[in-house]
C-alpha cells in the first residue's frame, strides 16, 4: 500500500504537548527541554492504517526517523526466512542505522493497528546528534546508553536498603589523600618506627627515588619481625619489611581493594599513579566506607570452626549483594563477589568435613561446574560440583570420597544452596571419580555428541578447581582446551545445540512470555542469560580460549569473530542486563520457587525497552553462529 502522506507542521500548542510526552521516554528524557522541544518543531505527524505499508527496501534513502506515539509497526525482512520479525511500540525510534548511513532499509514495516508516528528528517537528526550528546550517544550505543539508565534506576531502589555509605565503584584517585609515611629502604628500624609512633599510623612504606614501593612494614609485622627475633634498631628497614606490595592504581575502584584484601588477607594496599605511590587504602578505611563488608565476611568465612556458624554467614552473603545493587555496583562485579565468597565458604565447608572424616585432601580435588565454575553465581543458586581423586583402584577407594560428597552436599544445603534436581554432584557416583575416569567420560561425551552428551557438556565443561589439590584437575582442563583441534565436529554439534534455544522473541517481534499462575512471567535464565552463556561457551571452545566467564569470553573471542567493537559491547551489555534483573528479581523474593522469572508488566518503561533490545541482540548473536557454523 502506498505511504500515508503526511500531516501539516505541528501548532506551538502541540509542540509543547508533544515535548512533554517525549521527555518522559528515551533518549529524550536524558536531553535538554530546548533540544526537544526543537526535535518536536521540526517533526510532521503521520498516521498509517491497519496493514499499511511504512517502509521498504525500494523507499529510497531512509528520510525520516519516526517515533511511535500510538499503534504498533513490525519490520520484517522480505526473503529471509530465518529472519524474525522486529516490533515497534509507543515510545520506539526506527530506523536508526538506516537513517545514520543515508541509506535504504533492509527490512518491510507494515502497520499493525491504527498507528500514529512522529517523523523527524535526517538532516534534523543529524543536526540534532551534533548539539545533544546525550541523543547522539543513544543512536551509537543505545544498548549501553539504556543499560546505564537501567542501572541508575535500580541503585535508586535498592540505595534505601543499603548499608554502605560509600560507592564500592568509587576510584581510589577520588578517596580523600592521607599523609604518606614512606622511607628509603635503608632507614634504620628505630627511626621508621619513632616516625610510625609520631604519625599515629599503622605502617610505614619503604619507597625508591622516584617513589615506587619497595616494601611495607606494618604494626602487625613488628611483633614477629621485630619483637620476638630482638632484631637491633640499628637494622635496615629493608631486613624486616615485606616484599614485594600488592598495589592499586587511582584507576582502580574500592571494590578492587576488597577483593584484594580478602584474596590476599593483606591489610593495607598503596595506590600508585604512574609508578609513584600517592596514597594508602587500610582495612580500617575500608570498614569506615562499608559497614558490611566483602572484607570482613572473607576472614570471618575462611576462620569458621564449625558448620552452624557458615550458616549464619552465608546469609550475610545475600545481604551483602542487596547492599552493593544499593551502591550501584554492576551485575559482573556483583556476581564476581557473590562467586568468590560462595568459593570461601564452599572450601571451608569442604575442609571441616574432610576434617571430620580423616580424609586428605591432598589425594582429591573438589570441582565447581556451571555458573559457579564460571565465576557467575547469583543470589539463587544451587549446586553443580564433583570430586576428583587420585586413586590406582578407583572403585575400592570411591566410597569414602563419595561419603565426603554427599555430606558436603548436604552441608552446603542447609547452607541456603540447594541439591542440585539434576544430580550434578560430588556426592552422586557419576560425578565422583577418578582423573583418568573423568577423561574417559568426556572422551565419551566429544565422540558420541548425543543430545544428552551436549548437555553434559554445558554443564561440566564450565569446569574449576576449588578445594584440595588443584592439579588433579589440570588434565580435565587441558582436554576441554583441546578440543577444536581434536574434534571439530563436536564444536559443530554444540553449534547446532546452541541455536536450539529460540531467541523469545514471537512472530511479531515482541516478547515471548509464558503463563504462570495467570501472570506473563519471562524466565530470565532459560529464555535469556542461558542464550549468551551458550554462545560464548560455544566461541570459547572453538578457540581454544582458557577464558571461563561468559564476558571474558566473548571480549576475548570477539576479535577472532572479527566483530566489531561495538557488536561486542552489545552483547556483553544485554548478558549483563540480564544478570542484574535476575539478582533484582531473586533479591526481592528469596525462596521463590521460581526464582529466575519476572513478571513483564512488573518492570518500568526502561528496562521493558532494553529487555526487547537484549532479546534483539541475543537473535544477532544465533544469527552470526548460524552463519559461521552452517553446513
Amino acid at each position: 500500500m502506498a505511504e500515508s502522506p503526511l500531516s501539516n507542521r505541528p501548532s506551538a500548542t502541540l509542540v509543547a504537548q508533544l515535548a512533554t510526552e517525549l521527555a518522559r521516554q528515551l533518549p529524550f528524557s536524558g536531553m535538554r527541554a530546548e533540544h526537544v522541544q526543537a526535535c518536536v518543531a521540526a517533526a510532521s505527524q503521520a498516521y498509517f492504517a491497519p496493514g499499511e505499508r511504512v517502509l521498504g527496501p525500494d523507499s529510497g534513502p531512509a528520510r525520516h526517523l519516526m517515533c511511535v506515539r500510538q499503534g504498533s509497526i513490525v519490520g520484517r525482512h522480505d526473503g529471509d526466512a530465518d529472519a524474525r520479525p522486529v516490533a515497534y511500540g509507543v515510545g520506539d525510534l526506527f530506523p536508526i542505522d538506516a537513517v545514520l548511513a543515508g541509506r535504504a532499509v533492509r527490512a518491510t514495516y507494515t502497520a499493525e493497528e491504527d498507528t500514529f508516528c512522529l517523523l523527524l528528517p535526517a538532516a534534523q537528526v543529524h543536526a540534532l546528534a551534533a548539539q545533544s550528546p546525550p541523543f547522539a550517544d543513544w543512536l551509537q550505543h543505545r544498548v549501553l546508553q539504556m543499560l546505564e539508565l537501567s542501572r541508575q534506576a535500580a541503585q535508586a531502589h535498592w540505595s534505601a536498603l543499603a548499608l554502605a555509605e560509600q560507592s564500592m565503584e568509587t576510584p581510589l584517585g577520588r578517596l580523600p589523600p592521607k599523609t604518606l609515611l614512606a622511607c628509603a629502604p635503608d632507614t634504620p628500624l628505630g627511626q621508621a618506627l619513632q616516625r610510625m609512633h609520631e604519625a599515629r599510623v599503622g605502617s610505614v612504606l619503604a619507597v625508591d627515588a622516584a617513589g615506587a614501593v619497595l616494601g611495607i612494614l606494618t604494626r602487625h609485622d613488628i611483633l614477629d619481625r621485630v619483637a620476638l627475633p630482638q632484631r637491633p634498631l640499628a637494622t635496615p628497614l629493608s631486613v624486616v619489611m615485606s616484599q614485594p606490595v600488592l598495589s592499586l592504581t587511582t584507576q582502580h575502584t574500592l571494590q578492587d581493594v576488597a577483593l584484594l584484601m580478602s584474596r590476599q588477607s593483606v591489610r593495607h594496599v598503596p595506590v600508585t599513579e604512574g609508578g609513584r605511590v600517592v596514597n594508602i587504602v587500610s582495612e580500617r578505611d575500608l570498614f569506615a566506607l562499608q559497614r558490611l563488608s566483602l572484607k570482613a565476611l572473607g576472614p570471618a568465612i575462611r576462620d569458621a570452626g564449625d558448620l552452624p556458624t557458615l550458616r549464619l554467614l552465608a546469609r550475610r552473603i545475600h545481604d551483602l549483594a542487596r547492599n552493593l545493587l544499593g551502591q550501584g555496583v554492576q551485575a559482573r562485579q556483583i556476581t564476581e563477589i557473590v562467586s568468590h565468597l560462595n568459593d570461601l565458604l564452599t572450601e571451608r565447608v569442604v575442609q571441616i568435613v574432610a576434617a571430620e572424616q580423616g580424609a586428605d585432601l591432598g589425594r582429591a580435588c573438589w570441582l565447581s561446574f556451571g555458573s559457579e565454575g564460571r565465576g557467575e553465581q547469583t543470589v539463587a543458586t544451587d549446586q553443580d560440583n564433583g570430586l576428583v581423586f587420585d586413586s590406582a583402584d578407583p572403585d575400592a577407594d570411591r566410597p569414602r570420597w563419595l561419603a565426603l560428597g554427599r555430606a558436603v552436599n548436604d552441608a552446603l544445603d542447609a547452607c541456603g544452596y540447594p541439591l542440585c534436581k539434576g544430580g550434578v554432584m560430588a556426592g552422586q557416583p557419576a560425578c565422583c571419580l577418578s582423573t583418568h575416569e573423568w577423561l574417559h567420560r568426556f572422551g565419551h561425551w566429544i565422540d558420541h555428541g548425543a543430545p544428552a552428551d551436549l548437555l553434559n557438556a554445558s554443564i561440566y565443561f564450565d569446569l574449576r578447581p576449588l578445594a584440595g589439590a588443584a592439579a588433579l584437575a589440570e588434565p580435565l582442563l587441558q582436554a576441554i582446551r583441546s578440543l577444536p583441534a581434536r574434534v571439530p565436529r563436536f564444536i559443530k554439534q554444540l553449534a547446532d545445540n546452541a541455536l536450539q534455544r529460540p531467541v523469545p522473541l514471537n512472530w511479531r517481534g515482541r516478547i515471548d512470555t509464558r503463563q504462570r499462575d495467570g501472570r506473563e512471567v519471562f524466565d530470565l535464565k532459560l529464555q535469556g542469560t542461558a542464550i549468551f552463556v551458550d554462545a560464548a561457551r560455544l566461541y570459547a571452545l572453538a578457540h581454544g580460549l582458557p577464558a571461563q566467564g561468559t564476558r571474558a569470553r566473548l571480549e576475548t573471542a570477539a576479535p577472532l569473530m572479527n566483530a566489531l567493537p561495538r557488536e561486542s559491547q552489545a552483547w556483553v551489555a544485554a548478558f549483563e542486563f540480564l544478570q542484574m534483573l535476575r539478582l533484582q528479581v531473586q533479591l526481592k523474593g528469596p525462596g521463590a520457587e521460581h526464582p529466575n522469572e519476572v513478571e513483564l508488566d512488573a518492570l518500568n518503561d526502561i528496562d521493558r525497552s532494553i529487555l526487547k533490545e537484549a532479546m534483539r541482540v541475543a537473535r544477532s548473536l544465533q544469527q552470526r553462529i548460524a552463519l559461521d557454523y552452517a553446513g
